[in-house]
């Protein structure tokens, strides 16, 4: 597997955590002191704090499921990538894509040994203020991988 699969799969994985409201399962994708930074902004660092954090969000809340696209994934030396994607979700009971939580994702991994860790996830909303065309454009974009 090339290291553009692996950091691929990684993403991936992280993603399949979300969906399966796994919060061990996301953490154990990041490194000692990975950072998590969340929607509405809360950050986390290292596993034990993004277990406490995301393991409440998903015992009070029916999270819904992301829907993403990787964009792009460079690589900054050949142990560190930058991978970049775009994300939606599909509320529980429904079957569309929900405009306002769309979201940019960013993923910066470390590769240690023969292994790929998260270093830092960022999920940023997609508002695109005043700009109700990108928001759109990005909603039909992810409509197209339902």
């Amino acid at each position: 597997m090339s290291n553009v699969q692996e950091v691929q799969k990684l993403y991936q994985q992280l993603i399949n955590a979300w969906n399966r409201r796994d919060a061990e399962g996301m953490a154990e994708l990041f490194g000692e002191e990975g950072v998590q930074i969340g929607f509405d902004g809360s950050m986390s660092i290292g596993q034990e704090e993004i277990i406490s954090h995301i393991t409440p969000i998903f015992e009070s809340h029916s999270t819904a499921p992301y829907v993403t696209k990787v964009k792009d994934i460079r690589f900054l030396g050949t142990d560190v990538a930058f991978l970049r994607g775009i994300a939606g979700m599909v509320p529980n009971g429904k079957s569309d894509i929900e405009p306002a939580v769309n979201a940019h994702q960013t993923l910066v991994a470390v590769k240690k040994g023969d292994s790929w860790f998260i270093e830092l996830f960022q999920n940023t909303p997609a508002q695109f203020h005043l700009r109700p065309d990108l928001v759109e454009a990005m909603t039909e974009e992810l409509r197209k991988l339902l």
